[in-house]
């Protein structure tokens, strides 16, 4: 093997974080197997997005109109051919909506083993292993890579981001590749109706689930959230009830968030909820059931009833805010 792959996931010059967990977990990797880590940035001005990718050995950028929106079709090819080039026999692509599929396709292009869900990634007296997480996080295997080769679909939230990130110029290569002609032709962006927050943006949620019982009582969420600066979000339930709307959802099937504090009223902790939820820096649970999942993974925990503690609590938070 002379390299490891790191297909960069960006959307409108911006390089989404699971790009940058990726770069981690492949130059943690590379140092210790002493291989070269190279990112892979495709699009029609790529070469922006490259600058942004100081932590990988070099960069290999394909500036393409038919990569602005990449199909399957067009980057399993893309890649291949940038693999035959550097001899590269892993490759990290990025387990989102945008590069859904891909994994499998490289794997029949290129007849290496396909782990999707990757979720942990360690070298063992010289043996790649990675921990693949299945049905939500019910089931955690581990799975040796048979000679060190194979494609690694990375669930988001895995990995820190900051091992990835670098101040370090980027060396940037531009190789010669076919780029295959699309199928399906990227027309525009539709943005969605603004006006609600970006819940992955938050230091401070306040996330509701069944406890809550009734779309009235999120009002206890609000003014919760409003007296520690941060926002309310939900698990699928509540979104389901349409209490909440689907911005606000947490969870395998809604937004990913790490915020600084993620206190849970209310909610069960279900793998599902679990998968958006368990990068948060610290974890507070509240929950009427000492047998919750929630609890699990959480760094504090109470089963005070939700709708006893959480007035006292903003109470007293009120209350030391006046008092500073």
């Amino acid at each position: 093997m002379s390299a490891i792959l790191v297909l960069a996931e960006h959307l409108k010059g911006e390089v989404s974080e699971i790009s940058f967990e990726m770069l981690g977990a492949a130059r943690k990797l590379g140092d210790e197997l002493k291989t070269p880590v190279l990112a892979v940035a495709l699009g029609r001005d790529a070469s922006a997005v490259a600058a942004k990718l100081g932590a990988a050995d070099s960069v290999l950028v394909v500036e393409d109109a038919a990569l602005e929106v990449p199909t399957v079709e067009v980057t399993g090819p893309v890649i291949q051919q940038l693999m035959e080039q550097k001899q590269a026999a892993i490759v990290l692509i990025p387990g989102t909506n945008l590069a859904w599929g891909l994994g499998a396709k490289l794997a029949a292009l290129t007849k290496l083993p396909y782990v999707n869900f990757c979720h942990g990634l360690k070298v063992d007296n010289g043996a790649v292993m990675v921990t693949s997480q299945l049905y939500g996080g019910k089931i955690m295997a581990d799975v040796p890579l048979a000679g060190n080769r194979g494609i690694l679909c990375v669930l988001p939230g895995s990995f820190p981001p900051d091992a990835g990130k670098s101040d370090k110029a980027a060396t940037i290569e531009k190789p010669a590749v076919n780029v295959p002609a699309p199928k399906v032709v990227f027309k525009k962006y539709i943005e969605p109706a603004g006006g609600d927050v970006d819940i992955t943006k938050q230091d401070v949620l306040v996330s509701v689930g069944r406890g809550i019982q009734t779309q009235d009582n999120i009002a206890l969420a609000e003014e919760l959230a409003g007296v520690l600066g941060g926002a309310v979000s939900g698990s699928r339930p509540v979104i389901d009830q349409g209490w909440l709307p689907l911005t606000r959802q947490v969870g395998k099937s809604g937004m990913t968030v790490k915020p600084k504090l993620y206190l849970a009223l209310g909610i069960s902790g279900a793998p599902e909820h679990q998968e958006g939820m368990r990068g948060a820096s610290l974890i507070v649970a509240v929950n009427t059931d000492p047998k919750a999942p929630i609890f699990d993974i959480a760094h504090f925990g109470t089963t005070t009833d939700l709708f006893e503690l959480v007035p006292a609590l903003k109470e007293a938070i009120e209350k030391r805010k006046q008092g500073a």
